[in-house]
């Protein structure tokens, strides 16, 4: 696993720990030493051969009684909603979102506070180990700023949604085109994307005109799809098919589409899912506080379906804790199956690293720790009384192990993080201004 023979140069050293690799493979190595240059894996050897005194580094970073990993990928979110956290919990989805959701962006959403709530979801998200996020909300280029400034990995998508009414198709087509070419060669770790709200939150015409432009410009189309039973109601009585059918029939389903949550599906949508290679994004947590429901993962997975997942915004989940998230992934499915086989600790934490960077088409470049791939990278502290003894990696990880275990996170070969200390965002300040924002909207 040797792609560079120049022992000088190097940005980053890391030695020592294991290193789960997540690569096709799934090797794991001991008291490893990894080389980073210029945002990339730049070599992975073994530590009993050589050590970091035979290199020249900007910066070693020891990682002995650590796990180092790949950054989790967290597919779906809606960060600036984290100034909704705990605005309207413990209802039923169609009112929280129709009665207090909606009325609040109508009335709270502006530019500086998408931008001021990226930055707190951003900061929570690298002090809990994910490095790349697929975001879709408004004012979408205030959520890319934010990731921009933050060093953060991001898949931004300017959202579109039929409220308080129908837009223009051509001005939806004009909106989408210009938010990919701003963002498309800005930086190489923000990657422009489109979605729309729902099938029964968007006309055809906008469907057809956002998953036009997503084509033009060859990015990824998102769409929360068949989330709870009301939406399959509804979409059969206005277009007699359940969603993924309407979906499919008016041409919007491909490889490059991400369906989010996928609860309430039928044989032949799962057959339609795996034929058009659809990537989907599972929520557990959000799922079960919404009483939405339960995906049928396993089977998509048994299918061959990429299934990633994501924690879905604040207002519903109401943290962004990728780790949680695997926990809590891999119970529900043994406990709603009656089997304690499923959802092994190795697909779930696959979901959260390498199958995620696949439903988000940046398999190349992330989602394993491999030579020639970018470094994003997180190094896990094993030395707690929780995390003790580590018979297996996999399941400390996704059963025992939290965010806050994560002690270090490297985005594109950039050290955002190091002993829990974000580098390049002033916590402080951001969590001041979102209790202003918060303050606002509790005095309306």
């Amino acid at each position: 696993m040797d792609n560079a023979h120049d022992k000088s140069g190097l940005d980053i050293i890391i030695e020592g720990g294991t290193l789960l690799t997540m690569s096709e493979t799934m090797d794991v190595i001991e008291n490893p030493l990894i080389g980073i240059k210029d945002g990339k894996i730049a070599f992975i050897r073994g530590g009993d051969i050589h050590t970091a005194n035979s290199y020249i580094a900007g910066e070693v970073i020891n990682a002995h009684g650590c796990i180092v990993m790949p950054g989790l990928i967290n597919t779906h979110t809606h960060l600036p909603m984290v100034c909704f956290r705990g605005l309207a919990d413990d209802l039923p989805l169609m009112e929280w979102l129709h009665d207090h959701i909606f009325p609040a962006e109508a009335k709270f959403v502006t530019r500086d506070m998408v931008y001021a709530g990226s930055m707190l979801a951003i900061a929570e998200m690298i002090l809990s180990g994910t490095t790349t996020f697929c975001d879709a909300y408004f004012y979408e280029s205030e959520v890319a700023r934010a990731a921009f400034d933050s060093g953060m990995r991001a898949v931004v998508s300017q959202g579109f949604i039929d409220f308080p009414k129908p837009t223009d198709p051509q001005t939806i087509a004009d909106i989408a085109e210009r938010f990919v070419s701003r963002w498309q060669l800005k930086s190489p770790l923000i990657i422009p994307a489109l979605a729309c709200h729902s099938p029964y939150t968007c006309s055809p015409d906008t469907l057809k005109s956002v998953k036009a432009a997503a084509r033009k410009r060859d990015v990824l189309f998102s769409i929360h799809v068949a989330e709870t039973k009301d939406e399959v109601a509804i979409v059969k009585e206005r277009f007699g098919k359940t969603p993924l059918q309407y979906l499919k029939d008016i041409d919007i389903l491909d490889d490059r589409t991400l369906a989010v949550h996928c609860i309430w599906l039928c044989e032949h949508e799962m057959d339609i899912l795996r034929s058009l290679t659809v990537k989907i994004s599972h929520n557990p947590e959000s799922n079960m506080k919404l009483a939405a429901g339960c995906a049928p993962i396993p089977t998509l997975i048994e299918r061959g379906i990429a299934v990633g997942l994501g924690t879905d915004g604040s207002a519903s989940n109401n943290d962004l804790d990728m780790f949680g998230e695997m926990s809590t992934a891999a119970k529900l499915h043994k406990v709603i199956q009656m089997d304690s086989t499923v959802m092994d600790a190795r697909t779930v934490l696959k979901m959260a690293t390498i199958t995620g960077a696949k439903c988000l088409g940046l398999d190349d470049r992330i989602g394993s720790i491999e030579p020639g791939k970018s470094a994003d990278l997180i190094i896990v502290d094993t030395k707690k009384p929780h995390l003790t003894p580590m018979h297996s990696y996999y399941s400390q990880l996704v059963y025992a192990a939290s965010g806050a275990d994560v002690k270090t996170s490297i985005i594109g070969g950039r050290i955002v993080m190091q002993d829990r200390k974000l580098r390049l965002v002033d916590l402080p300040s951001i969590m001041q201004e979102v209790r202003g924002i918060a303050k606002s909207i509790a005095a309306n």
